[in-house]
């Protein structure tokens, strides 16, 4: 479960300001060096995080408009720096969430680092689907009920593979039993985003209280498994898998 980031700059003085604090925090980091690259692996894929040098990098105030309103990335956190061209302001505006001006000094940007590495955790916890395997119960519009099967699941939704070929549409009630010493069901409303015959992805919409603090509770049982398992996977030079995001 381990964070993901893109760094956009072609300034290697900040590299490696910011590689060990990324690095201390056990996150991943790629690096693009121009604009359209940076774009177009941005509109491909979901990121935890972004810091994006917008006046030393050509193209790189499109960069911070594009990824704030690409649908992968719309609450990804994006750290800004800018270095005299765009504003503080600016960059706000184009959807930045923290922005630093060059010089940038240590004390400064592990500071800002770390509270945006926090925030990336939370988000990370939205996207990141654990592959599972349990059975889910759900009615549509016109109260009928249907049975699938749970492929993954995480704080923000899941996906379900089903058990008869439909279509579904709109907001459906969902209910499935949580996997505990005491089972609890999980009741709540979700929105489907994407179908197919087979297959549907849900977003939650509405969570009972009880339900909500039951799942958290179950996804941070299976957080804790899946970093056991990816700490055994390093030890035996393995790459983690068995988990779905």
């Amino acid at each position: 479960m381990v964070l993901e980031c893109l760094l956009v700059t072609c300034d290697f003085a900040l590299i490696a300001q910011i590689k060990p604090i990324i690095n201390a925090h056990a996150a991943s980091l790629d690096l693009r060096q121009d604009s359209v690259s940076a774009i177009e692996l941005a509109g491909r894929r979901h990121w935890d995080g972004l810091v994006i040098d917008c006046d030393d990098v050509a193209g790189g105030t499109e960069v911070l408009a594009k990824v704030r309103s690409s649908r992968s990335n719309k609450e990804t956190v994006i750290v800004a720096i800018v270095n005299g061209s765009t504003s503080v302001g600016a960059a706000l505006d184009l959807g930045a969430n923290f922005v630093l001006r060059k010089p940038i000094q240590e004390t400064r940007l592990r500071s800002v680092l770390d509270i945006a590495l926090d925030k990336m955790e939370c988000e990370h916890r939205r996207y990141f689907r654990y592959g599972i395997d349990l059975p889910v119960r759900f009615r549509n519009h016109l109260g009928e009920s249907f049975t699938g099967r749970i492929k993954n699941v995480s704080e923000g939704g899941l996906a379900v593979k089903l058990v008869d070929p439909m279509h579904l549409k709109g907001v459906v009630p969902v209910e499935f039993d949580i996997p505990s010493i005491e089972s609890q069901t999980f009741r709540g409303k979700a929105e489907v985003v994407w179908s197919d015959s087979f297959e549907m992805g849900l977003r939650f919409l509405y969570i009972e209280k009880d339900s909500g603090v039951a799942l958290k509770s179950w996804l941070n049982l299976l957080e804790a498994q899946c970093r056991l398992r990816e700490q055994s996977d390093h030890l035996l030079g393995r790459t983690p898998s068995g988990y779905a995001k």
